[in-house]
């Protein structure tokens, strides 16, 4: 009698075994370490997605993310531009902390591969704190935090120097240089000087050579060939950088091998998502982390065919909704797996849209909507107002808005949070945890004071009032809009941090949290609390600067110099080439 009770006893083991699996993914506990997916786009403007008000672009994916979860709208970047941005993201700290932040105008991101400048190695990742606590990381797209440090191949700015451990995709970034005989980007205007100098030097010993022909007197031939010379040996020594862009900056690496030089951009979206859906398939265990940095929406916009045509915002929004279609496809590889309910993703872009990039046909920069401004403009809105939307779902709420100053550098004390990672001791950490702040046990964001740099200059601060629900905003330095009154630098590549600037003394001011879009500056006459905000945020902004530390400049003239013995090459320098992409997924190991 006992057997048939053993064996109901066991067949009830096993069903309640096979329910509980089958529930698996589909409800968590707070305490679990989920899954973290993160998406970066790369200059996408505030206003690029319908959940933000857009109406000439489908971005139905990212609009599912948050309509499923928290939508931020008052979300910041370090910086509005591409490399302090993202160091910044990455670190939890300011970027002048890591020397990150450039003091010139003419480098202020990482300009060369074959440059000296980079993250330095002794900065903590937010991937470097969770492969500590048993994470898989991997970073699937866009680096753009230098390379190399002494030679070729030491690679100790690499992202497996930073706590990835896999890496697949561009360790610069893509630029209009990458597609062949398009117009150059990088540095357009200081090669058109280049070239200029070179043909007036060129001119010289042709010009010295006219009185001994037209026989008036005779210059000596040493003196005709050594100009010669000269001219040859200032030509050679910009050309053999500048002239090759594409062949050393635009290249794809998987892991410490380069896999193509230069890379093939018709390919490139494909193979990153196939690498970021390998990616799950094989630490679908968890947990992981897999930071997808999308080349999306930075010129060229190398777009798919099924994609030309497809949006009412030419080839910008046809790139934009390529990106939303990769996204779909990585929140469908989560549903397969049943991880979505396990998984926290996150969406954001390293800056706001850049309002320079045009050509004949339009605008191939993004729109930020109502906000003053665009990428590379220190504190305008428009340049570091960026989306940030949450989702996990039965942790956070679904539909959920919130108005709260936020910042891409709260990201690092976040994901140490929910990863149970440790934050190095004795480091500024800049950023907040914000889980507090998406699960809704506090109101108010912990941010009273933000920051906001041009390069290594202080432009703007903000002030959270929070007694008031004020955001008070103070602006020391802005740029000079070329033409005036247009509204960017469409006269130069980007607008200057110094120089051609105005300083303003005193300061504008603006109630942001009223003025969202920076069109009414007050001053005492309407603003009977002008001089008290002011006198706080210049309090604020001493003691913020009595925090910071010398530390070596990664962005100086030197550092960000092209080098020949610090060039990546897939090959014998300077022959450097080659395509291994065939082999698209990765193997595991």
């Amino acid at each position: 009698m006992k057997q048939p009770f053993c064996g109901w006893r066991c067949w009830l083991s096993a069903s309640l075994w096979c329910f509980c699996g089958s529930l698996q993914g589909m409800f968590v506990t707070r305490n679990s370490r989920p899954n973290i997916v993160l998406f970066m786009a790369d200059d996408l403007g505030m206003g690029d997605l319908c959940c933000y008000g857009n109406n000439s672009v489908s971005t139905p994916n990212i609009d599912r993310l948050a309509s499923e979860g928290v939508r931020l709208t008052q979300h910041l970047a370090a910086a509005s531009m591409c490399t302090p941005s993202r160091a910044a993201f990455l670190t939890g700290r300011y970027p002048v902390r890591s020397g990150m932040a450039s003091s010139s105008n003419l480098n202020r991101d990482v300009v060369w591969l074959g440059g000296s400048g980079g993250l330095p190695p002794n900065e903590t990742t937010f991937a470097k704190l969770l492969q500590h606590r048993g994470y898989r990381t991997g970073l699937i797209g866009k680096w753009h935090q230098g390379l190399s440090c002494a030679s070729r191949d030491d690679h100790c700015y690499h992202p497996l120097n930073h706590g990835f451990d896999y890496f697949y995709g561009m360790p610069f970034e893509l630029l209009s240089d990458c597609q062949g005989f398009h117009a150059p980007e990088l540095h357009r205007q200081l090669r058109v000087r280049l070239w200029v100098s070179t043909v007036v030097l060129g001119l010289i010993p042709l010009l010295l050579l006219v009185p001994t022909c037209a026989r008036w007197f005779l210059v000596p031939w040493p003196v005709i060939l050594a100009f010669a010379l000269l001219a040859l040996v200032f030509f050679v020594s910009w050309f053999s950088s500048y002239g090759f862009t594409r062949r050393w900056n635009c290249v794809l690496m998987r892991d410490h091998e380069i896999i193509q030089q230069p890379v093939r951009l018709e390919r490139l979206a494909s193979l990153m998502l196939k690498e970021a859906l390998a990616f799950i398939d094989r630490y679908k265990r968890g947990p992981f982390l897999l930071f997808i940095s999308f080349l999306h929406v930075h010129t060229p916009l190398v777009t798919r065919e099924k994609f030309v045509g497809h949006s009412k915002f030419g080839l910008y929004g046809d790139n934009v909704e390529e990106m939303d279609w990769m996204v779909g496809k990585v929140l469908e590889a989560l549903d397969r797996e049943r991880l979505a309910n396990h998984t926290l993703v996150y969406f954001t872009s390293d800056n706001g849209g850049r309002l320079e990039a045009q050509d004949g046909s339009g605008q191939l920069g993004g729109w930020n909507g109502r906000y003053k401004g665009g990428r590379g403009m220190a504190g305008w809105e428009g340049g570091i107002r960026v989306p940030g939307i949450f989702r996990w779902p039965t942790v956070l709420e679904a539909g959920k808005v919130i108005d709260e100053p936020t910042s891409l550098m709260d990201i690092f004390p976040t994901l140490s949070y929910i990863g149970g990672g440790i934050p190095p001791l004795g480091r500024v950490i800049d950023g907040r945890n914000l889980m507090p702040l998406l699960e809704g046990r506090v109101s108010h964001s912990e941010h009273e004071f933000l920051f906001h740099y041009c390069g290594a200059s202080l432009h703007t601060a903000r002030w959270y009032q929070k007694d008031c629900a004020t955001v008070w905003k103070v602006h020391f330095v802005t740029p000079k809009f070329s033409p005036e009154g247009a509204g960017a630098c469409y006269g130069s590549e980007v607008c200057p941090c110094s120089g051609d600037v105005t300083y303003h003394d005193p300061p504008l001011l603006f109630d942001i949290s009223r003025d969202p879009s920076e069109s009414r500056p007050l001053n005492p006459d309407n603003e009977a609390l002008f001089d008290s905000v002011v006198k706080k945020i210049e309090a604020a902004v001493r003691q913020h600067r009595g925090t910071l530390t010398p530390v070596p400049q990664q962005l100086s003239v030197f550092n960000t110099l092209w080098k020949p013995w610090l060039q990546p090459c897939c090959g014998t320098f300077p022959f450097c080439g080659c395509d291994r992409a065939d082999n698209i997924v990765s193997a595991a190991w």
